[in-house]
């Protein structure tokens, strides 16, 4: 009787013991370690790659798997469940968000940034003032040739400079001017953005669309650099503008929205408990990450409060 309340005993200590043991085994990641994949736009590689390594800093134990992609790629690499956050320039598709409905996966699009499409020209041309007429005007193929807008001193044909097909700088400009394809446009796709800088820097007649972060960190050395040779271009919205109606693609004209190649920066999640992937939104969101993206020269979404307290000295 004894051995055998001694084993039933043992028995119990065991199932206890192992119980115990799994609930307090650490989670696989928190917001303040572990390991995931996110996916980006490569337009967006210099705002991001400051937020996630600032996070890191902050937590030593976490690390982020990053991915850069054109955005519709970069999108889909989450909807196969091999990310965990997807940054791209605008909110899934009616298919797109199917998908997550057909596996009942819950998903949410977070609005972090106003983030712009810079226009780029070479430093010899002396061309620096567009309007949203005369863009569309060349993407629709009526306007060929910097002689017919008139203003500097290029005469050859125009040739359009983007990083790649399914970029979210081309998506958003064919979906700026309606487009439904670019063919028999004079389209150069270079490969990246920093590739869309080095051949403007080298081409006079070329007109290049990057995001506006890769030139407009003033504190980064390659921000710097890669500013060095060329123009970014004023543009207005009116058809007849006067000068002060254009506008570029900076810090406080993208605030106020007054540059009219403006757009959303989005981070998507579809993580479904609290862990590192939510971490990082809430930084960017509650905490620091909005100075580092301000800093980037975007605006973010929710800037940072910074409170100035004065004392009066009696």
């Amino acid at each position: 009787m004894f051995s055998t309340k001694m084993t039933m005993f043992r028995s119990l200590f065991f199932v206890l013991t192992v119980l115990l043991a799994v609930s307090c085994k650490r989670p696989e990641d928190s917001t303040s370690h572990g390991n995931i994949t996110i996916t980006a736009d490569e337009s967006l590689q210099p705002m991001l790659d400051q937020v996630y390594q600032a996070y890191q800093q902050t937590f030593p134990e976490t690390h982020f798997n990053v991915k850069y992609l054109p955005e519709h790629q970069a999108a889909a690499f989450m909807l196969k469940d091999s990310a965990r956050l997807a940054f791209i320039t605008r909110e899934f598709t009616a298919d797109e968000q199917n998908v997550f409905k057909a596996k009942g996966i819950k998903y949410n699009p977070q609005y972090i940034a106003t983030d712009g499409v810079a226009l780029l020209i070479n430093r010899s041309n002396s061309d620096t003032l567009i309007t949203l007429e005369q863009i569309s005007g060349i993407f629709k193929g009526t306007v060929k040739t910097w002689a017919q807008l008139g203003k500097g001193n290029q005469t050859g044909d125009i040739v359009l400079v983007f990083d790649n097909a399914n970029s979210s700088n081309l998506n958003f400009i064919m979906r700026k001017f309606g487009l439904t394809d670019v063919k028999g446009l004079n389209i150069f796709s270079a490969g990246s953005n920093k590739n869309v800088i080095e051949y403007v820097k080298q081409h006079p007649n070329a007109l290049g669309f990057i995001g506006v972060s890769w030139i407009s960190d003033g504190e980064a050395p390659l921000t710097a650099e890669l500013s060095q040779g060329l123009r970014v271009m004023g543009v207005a919205e009116k058809a007849n503008p006067r000068k002060e109606d254009y506008h570029q693609p900076f810090q406080g004209d993208l605030k106020w929205k007054r540059y009219p190649l403006h757009r959303r920066v989005y981070v998507i999640s579809r993580e479904m408990h609290s862990g590192l992937g939510s971490g990082l939104v809430n930084y960017i969101m509650r905490d620091v990450g909005s100075l580092v993206i301000e800093k980037c020269g975007l605006w973010p979404a929710k800037p940072f409060n910074r409170e100035v307290i004065i004392k009066k000295e009696i």
